[in-house]
């Protein structure tokens, strides 16, 4: 009997029988395809996957690694996925091919066709290594094929332009199964953690029940009355069919609890399994998902993206976080958008489960343009075949180009912007005459609490230099703990009425609940000048709603950087010199975006290259290079560093011994700091930064023991002249 998998110090009547693992998994896979009408596929993918398992090359390994072999009768792994994928092409026909990708890919990742980008590792060239080893487990090839069900065409919705997606979907649900039954042999206790969270409808009645008390409790302001009146539009309209919406709330409106207000009674309405809330930056995503927590209950909230603290994470969660097997998910654009592109088993595994949910994409403006087409056309996909509710949420509701037209939730008769307006932006006369930093300080100077948001990190550290002792530094020099405690202490200083004053990068627009009597805006974007005045008189406190808050623009000493964020201040300034122009109606910000994206030279039209333009008739795919290209961030350009702050040393002395594990990284992605690689090259070099532990972390970098993290703005990589006594250590 060949076997599957084996159990360390088990004969081998206690392992696992490879025939049931094939069934199982096919099973498994069957069901979760079953949302998206492809059964067949996933069941016969299942069969497919491991077969290469049953040469004897294989089970001698098996045997050997257990210490119930020689030793001397082989050595090295066998790549037993290549038999899968051989046997599908060979003997079903091109529509075999589908199935051999997934068998290639299903511990590897989903492979390319050609050859030019990875090599050996590409289909082409792993199909007759395949076959040989098919010639070696022709009987149980043979046995296996008699399991297979006929196969029609691929679901009437897959055409060439969305077949790599389809793969993609499959993909994933034959990893699921296969991770699934494996877990379910090997690790039965940790099996039996999986899943157990309360059900939806459940959840449903906590969070409105919840919402109700808050608003029974909140003050009688105009804002809050303005709120409960969004929320109720919300839930009015989540009778209507499943689709694509927008919601459309100025800052300040309450939008995170209206938009799941909406996912919940949807959800109840249509039969969702969850609701993701899809956030763009993990330094905003703690705040979303502690609110979220503090109604549905901490375990019942499964937060995913890099700067989790580990400590709010229990083995249940931690699970979830593998296939959002969840119904309620918090995760960032990264996480989010990177998977529906991925190839790796990890990644794509949680996809199907994306099939028949709620996704609240929160300040959709914030979809990085340079892959826009991707993104649009991934979203596009999700609401037309696979079930999903989308909702985009955002005060400045993006023209996204090809989208299929959204619902919009909110009545235009609410009347939202001129009922909520709660600022007055002032541009400056000429947008041509830039202010220099000291004539700006001695402004932000005359006013004890006032937020100034600058374009750039260094932008912010040179102003910063200039205001006086006491004045708060926030931006993404700082690491996610450090940015964290500032946010928290200004709001308190806030609402205790004390003087504070900000200066800070754009990390603080999107999403953090603070709110300014005055805010400073160096030009920017349209978008970013209005998700600024967001943080200004956000409650409409200012002489009990009689007075506006002061949004100021003004023109930095330095504009932006080429691309896109030059782009955007030069679209605001095109826009601003047409008669009669209002930054502060709703319509403003879809013009904006209209002109802002004509002006980006490439959406992402690779993409089309990589995977759709030879899906007919070959289904020649490049999913792996395909996956090495879409990147929100740019893992080459950009290089994480592990910083000295608060209790980071404790953890950077675990990695040092122990190397890095799961519990440890996560820890650390608190006390992160990404910077550019060739400044990271500049700082190893003079011995501000370090590699960990070359051995055990190899590539890992750190701080060095050098005092360069300050705790007013993190990371000083600014520094021109290090302390003497740093010198000498």
């Amino acid at each position: 009997m060949p076997y599957a998998h084996s159990k360390p110090d088990s004969p081998p009547e206690q392992w696992h029988p490879l025939e049931r693992h094939l069934q199982e998994t096919a099973k498994g896979a069957c069901d979760f395809a079953a949302g998206f009408n492809s059964t067949d596929w996933a069941w016969n993918a299942g069969w497919l996957h491991d077969v290469g398992k049953a040469d004897s090359v294989f089970q001698g390994y098996l045997r050997r690694s257990n210490g119930l072999d020689d030793s001397e009768y082989d050595s090295g792994r066998v790549n037993h996925s290549s038999a899968g994928a051989a046997l599908s092409e060979d003997r079903l026909g091109l529509p075999g091919r589908i199935l051999a990708y997934l068998a290639a890919g299903h511990h590897a990742g989903l492979p390319d066709w050609h050859s030019a980008e990875t090599g050996n590792a590409a289909l082409q060239n792993r199909l007759p290594e395949g076959r040989i080893n098919v010639a070696r487990i022709r009987c149980f090839a043979e046995e296996a094929l008699t399991k297979l069900r006929p196969l029609a065409r691929p679901p009437s919705f897959v055409k060439p332009p969305n077949f790599h997606f389809w793969v993609r979907m499959l993909f994933s649900c034959l990893v699921d199964a296969d991770y699934l039954d494996t877990e379910q042999f090997m690790e039965r206790e940790k099996a039996e953690k999986r899943g157990r969270f309360p059900r939806i409808q459940d959840l449903a009645m906590l969070f409105f029940n919840a919402v109700e008390n808050l608003e029974r409790a909140a003050k009688k302001t105009p804002v809050n009355r303005i709120r409960a009146e969004i929320r109720r539009a919300c839930e009015q309209k989540a009778d209507m069919p499943k689709g694509m919406f927008s919601l459309t709330v100025p800052t300040g409106g309450g939008k995170t609890l209206s938009a799941m207000a909406f996912a919940l009674r949807h959800a109840l309405k249509h039969g969702h399994q969850r609701v993701i809330y899809v956030i763009p930056y993990t330094s905003i995503i703690e705040q979303t998902g502690s609110i979220l927590a503090d109604i549905f209950g901490h375990g019942n909230v499964v937060e995913h993206h890099c700067n989790l603290n580990p400590e709010k994470e229990t083995l249940r969660s931690q699970l979830a976080t593998d296939n959002w097997d969840a119904p309620i998910i918090v995760t960032t654009n990264v996480q989010f958008f990177e998977s529906l592109y991925a190839a790796k088993p990890s990644r794509c595994r949680k996809l199907h489960n994306l099939v028949n949910s709620v996704v609240i994409l929160d300040e959709a403006q914030l979809l990085p343009p340079e892959l826009l087409t991707p993104c649009v056309d991934a979203m596009n996909e999700l609401v037309r075949n696979y079930g999903v509710t989308l909702v985009l949420a955002t005060a400045t509701q993006p023209a996204l180009p090809k989208i299929d037209p959204p619902t919009e939730i909110i009545p235009r008769e609410l009347n939202l912007y001129e009922r909520l307006k709660r600022t007055k932006i002032q541009f400056p006369a000429s947008l041509q005459e830039p202010t220099d930093w000291a004539a700006l300080a001695q402004r932000l100077r005359r006013h004890d609490q006032v937020l100034c948001v600058v374009n750039t990190r260094r932008d912010c550290h040179d102003l910063f230099k200039l205001m006086p002792e006491g004045t708060v530094h926030l931006s993404a020099l700082m690491c996610g703990a450090h940015r964290s405690t500032v946010i928290d202490e200004t709001k308190a200083a806030l609402k205790a009425g004390q003087p504070v004053r900000v200066v800070s990068t754009q990390l603080v627009e999107a999403g953090v609940d603070i709110d300014f009597p005055v805010v400073y805006r160096a030009l920017a974007g349209l978008d970013s000048v209005a998700q600024a005045a967001g943080r200004c008189n956000r409650e409409g406190k200012l002489n009990d709603g009689e007075r506006l808050g002061e949004v100021h623009v003004f023109v930095p000493p330095k504009p932006a950087p080429r691309g896109l964020l030059l782009k955007g201040e030069n679209t605001t300034r095109e826009l601003c010199a047409l008669a009669g122009f209002d930054p502060q109606q709703p319509d403003a910000y879809n013009r904006y975006f209209r002109l802002f994206y004509s002006r980006v030279n490439d959406t992402g039209s690779q993409f089309h290259d990589l995977l759709v333009r030879d899906a007919n008739p070959t289904l020649h795919f490049q999913f792996r290079t395909a996956a090495e290209q879409f990147k929100l961030i740019d893992d080459q350009a950009q290089q994480p560093v592990l910083v000295r702050y608060m209790n980071s040393e404790q953890w950077l002395t675990r990695l040092r011994f122990a190397g890095p594990t799961r519990e440890i990284m996560r820890a650390l992605q608190r006390y992160t700091v990404n910077l550019p690689s060739r400044m990271v090259t500049a700082m190893r070099d003079d011995g501000r930064l370090e590699e960990v532990e070359p051995v055990k972390a190899p590539g890992i970098i750190a701080q060095s023991c050098l005092k360069i993290y300050d705790h007013r703005i993190g990371l000083d990589v600014y520094a021109g002249n290090l302390p003497v006594e740093d010198l000498i250590q």
